[in-house]
């Protein structure tokens, strides 16, 4: 009896059975069950809303550029950055010597055209009288008649070179044009400002803070779902976690292009009656350009999920299209995609139909899920495998 039980083939069967039990009690030990393998979740109803996000600058609805139409040395500022001001006050004046100067100088040429203009006329008087007594030909009437004339117009001259330089003078006092708030300042005093073909600015002036409109840029792809009265929400870096909102005035038609990416400016009217917003503020814009409410949602980690068979991730064909991230099978559209849910402890693949989504959750418009389904979002955490294998003593085979 000792023999057989030490002879290879007896050695053999028992190393066959002590192997085969470590198997057994291995997997018994550390195989998962399927419904521990996968992450599930309910498929649900609710509501859903689709958006499209830009990031804009927030800008006052009326900038008025105040400039100056004379050129000078700057004498005096009466406001400064943030002074709120009324239609027509005083924000600067220029040196206004040299126009003061002009401006005598015309005066004394009306004074002078107007003695010409007395001289003419007592000239043409003469003349007639003397023409009358025929003491002097038609041509020597003539002229004097011209000379008055002429002296007459000079003095409308002379007239007119007194208007432009009172205007010219009165123009060296820089008055605001609208009620507002001043939001740029660009000269200081002494500084010598020059209106040439381009008038300098020399205020920025914001008509209304209580309105601000945004003006955001919107990639060519997202532009065809925007319309006017559309309702856009919005965050500011300065007021983190609190949500503004605008509406939607319109689409401008001039596109800008840069590196070949084409956007369009969308002006978005924004209510601020705290004037917490600023000019300048960067702002992260989202519009909703459709909403479903009590449909079928499904996460779209499920619409991303790939099973592993083998070690292996299932071919492309096999994968949800679309949002699901995968390329279509043949004879699906990109609004198919598929799910996979568990029976009998294997995976089965639901062909469903996309609709909208959030870039979370995805609406589902046909197909053969329902409310209440368990569908698979990805696998188990590993770290959750690692910490249940690390609870359980290391098992020898032999």
């Amino acid at each position: 009896m000792k023999k057989l039980l030490h002879s290879p083939i007896a050695l053999f069967f028992l190393a066959l059975a002590v192997i085969a039990a470590g198997v057994a009690t291995y997997r018994q030990l550390y195989m998962v069950a399927p419904e521990l393998q996968y992450r599930l979740q309910a498929v649900e109803k609710g509501e859903i809303s689709q958006t499209v996000s830009a990031n804009g600058t927030i800008n006052p609805v009326t900038l008025v550029n105040v400039g100056t139409q004379v050129s000078g040395t700057v004498k005096k500022l009466y406001v400064d950055f943030n002074s709120e001001v009324e239609k027509g006050q005083v924000l600067l004046e220029l040196d206004d010597a040299l126009l003061a100067a002009q401006q005598k100088q015309s005066l004394a040429n009306v004074q002078s055209a107007n003695a010409t203009l007395e001289l003419a006329a007592a000239n043409e008087a003469r003349m007639r009288s003397l023409f009358a007594q025929e003491y002097v030909s038609r041509q020597e009437l003539d002229t004097a008649v011209q000379a008055r004339k002429a002296a007459e117009a000079q003095l409308q001259l002379a007239h007119a070179t007194v208007e432009k330089d009172r205007a010219n003078l009165a123009y060296s006092i820089i008055r605001s044009p609208v009620s507002g708030v001043v939001v740029d300042r660009s000269v200081d005093v002494g500084q010598t400002v020059a209106a040439s073909l381009q008038t300098p600015t020399l205020f920025k002036i914001a008509q209304d803070l209580s309105k601000m409109q945004i003006d955001a840029n919107f990639a060519e792809a997202d532009i065809g779902s925007i319309r006017a009265g559309q309702t856009a929400r919005f965050t500011v870096d300065a007021f983190a976690g609190r949500n503004f909102q605008g509406v939607v005035k319109l689409v401008r038609l001039n596109p800008t292009t840069v590196q070949n990416v084409v956007t369009y400016d969308v002006v978005i009217n924004v209510d601020n009656p705290e004037q917490i917003l600023l000019p300048g503020m960067t702002a992260y814009v989202s519009i909703a350009v459709a909403e479903r409410k009590d449909v079928l949602l499904v996460p779209n980690a499920a619409l991303r999920f790939k099973p592993v068979i083998a070690g292996k991730q299932k071919p492309a064909g096999n994968q949800p299209a679309a949002a699901g991230g995968g390329a279509a099978k043949p004879g699906q559209d990109a609004f198919s995609a598929r799910v996979y849910v568990l029976e009998q402890g294997e995976l089965a693949p639901v062909s469903v139909s996309l609709g909208i989504t959030d870039n979370r959750n995805t609406e589902i418009t046909g197909g053969d899920l329902k409310a209440g389904d368990q569908i698979i979002v990805g696998e188990a955490q590993a770290a959750d495998k690692s910490k249940n294998s690390s609870s359980r003593p290391p098992m020898r085979m032999f």
